[in-house]
């Protein structure tokens, strides 16, 4: 092996498919926990024959006749043609990173169409989540829908509205746009893992979190465009085209902000039609239900709408039996991306340990990590520029000296809002939550190199 590749050491990827299509029809026909038992053995899989043969393989690519044939022996790549500039017209990835997609969540529901699919965080670079990659939460599964036949109607409660409108697609694409990077979080993001550990992977522990930037018209243009009755309007209603129709409240005072946007771009393209094309709401640093795709209808009133996914839904089981309603803002969250859960250490010496830190409360201000569990902590460097209600990628280098670790980071937004361990959220949300699980996420380190997902009794 070179002193290169010893002193930078090197990363073996999780298994990402750890379960077969018959694992999957046991798991969706009631047995739950089978997951949980799919995931160990997946894991130990690793470590039996799995961490120790790989790096045996691995190892062969860096040393002998074998590492020097990639420099002296020429590829067909370097003596022939390629493909045509424009094979194929849209550019698609390699075919060598076809194992880094989005992933459903077996058993979560009864069909796919009311499932997620997590974004693989843990091979994602920067804080630009792709579109084909942003985690998908669909209450009736994805529509393409025509944009020649969507509206948009702006209504309100008797006198709050001067002219309501009906808009086009093309109505709203000739006023003036606006581009803003921002999260889109699922409420229910981490919500396995209140109880326990429950799943391995970032992909599954944090990945119902995006990042992109969207384009579009703040929707304070749109009630100034109808005359709205801008002091009078205390809370706004909007409504999807989809089947569930999908709907929430918002409360006025982020509209006022000028955030809220009506987007029908994204990273400098189209919406992707699973990511609600061709327009969507993007309220940021509100959980992602309140970010209603296909939007067809905004409603203005000066009470809470009381709807299905804000009285029944997406509300917060608190110890004492009662319901927290209305706590959509997402608090001060980070996770460490690489190394995670599923992913080997194949030798010792020097890792970049990098991550993703967020707050629906503004900008992040500083990022903290720990190798020994919370005991001890360093500064990690924030790559700029900060967003405001953006993912935040963090670094920060590590020597691995081959004995166990235990990695945490911690993040602290502008408020001065300090990421809380699961301890301190226990104490205040008991175990049997579902939503706005923002605590420390811990990865094992073992001695084998493998990283598993563990929860501490102290942290």
């Amino acid at each position: 092996m070179s002193d290169y590749s010893k002193r930078l050491g090197r990363l073996r990827p999780a298994p990402e498919n750890f379960l077969t299509a018959e694992q999957i029809a046991q798991v969706q026909g009631g047995r739950r926990d089978f997951l949980r038992r799919a995931f160990t053995a997946a894991s130990a899989a690793m470590v039996t024959g799995g961490a120790a043969n790989a790096y045996a393989e691995d190892r062969k690519d860096w040393v002998g006749d074998k590492g020097s044939k990639f420099i002296l022996d020429k590829p067909e790549w370097g003596t022939t043609l390629g493909k045509p500039v424009d094979e194929p017209p849209y550019g698609m990835p390699s075919k060598y990173e076809a194992n880094l997609v989005r992933r459903i969540s077996p058993g979560l529901s009864a069909v796919n169409q009311a499932n997620v699919a997590f974004a693989p965080l843990q091979g994602m670079f920067g804080i630009i989540t792709p579109s084909g990659l942003h985690f998908n939460r669909s209450h009736q599964g994805w529509y393409d829908i025509d944009p020649a036949q969507h509206r948009l109607m702006v209504m309100g409660e008797k006198g709050l509205v001067k002219n309501p409108k009906v808009y086009t697609v093309g109505d709203i694409m000739r006023m003036q746009p606006v581009s803003r990077i921002h999260f889109i979080e699922c409420g229910a993001n981490s919500a396995m893992e209140w109880g326990n550990v429950s799943v391995p992977t970032v992909q599954y522990t944090h990945g119902m979190v995006s990042c992109s930037e969207f384009t579009g018209v703040p929707l304070i243009k749109l009630l100034e465009d109808c005359g709205a009755d801008l002091k009078g309007v205390r809370f706004i209603m909007a409504e999807g085209a989809d089947g569930s129709h999908e709907n929430r409240t918002i409360p006025m005072s982020l509209v006022i902000s000028g955030e809220v946007l009506v987007a029908y771009g994204q990273n400098g393209e189209m919406l992707r039609p699973e990511n609600g094309y061709p327009l969507r709401l993007v309220v940021p640093g509100v959980e992602g239900v309140s970010q209603i795709k296909y939007l067809r209808r905004i409603k203005l009133g000066t009470s809470p709408f009381a709807t299905k996914d804000e009285v029944l839904g997406y509300v917060d089981l608190m110890p004492d039996g009662k319901l927290r309603q209305y706590t959509s803002i997402m608090e001060c969250k980070s996770v460490i991306t690489s190394p995670s859960g599923g992913q080997v250490l194949m030798d010792k010496g020097v890792y970049n340990v990098t991550g993703l830190a967020w707050s629906g409360r503004g900008k992040i201000k500083r990022v903290d990590v720990s190798f020994d569990g919370g005991v001890n902590w360093q500064q990690a460097r924030l790559e700029g520029p900060i967003q405001n209600k953006a993912l935040t990628r963090f670094n920060i280098p590590w020597v691995w000296n081959g004995k166990g670790a235990f990695l945490q980071s911690r993040a602290v937004d502008e408020t001065g809002m300090v990421q809380p361990t699961y301890q301190e959220m226990r104490k205040v949300r008991g175990t049997r939550s579902v939503y706005h699980n923002n605590s420390i996420q811990t990865w094992q380190v073992e001695e084998t190199g493998d990283v598993r997902n563990v929860q501490l009794a102290n942290s």
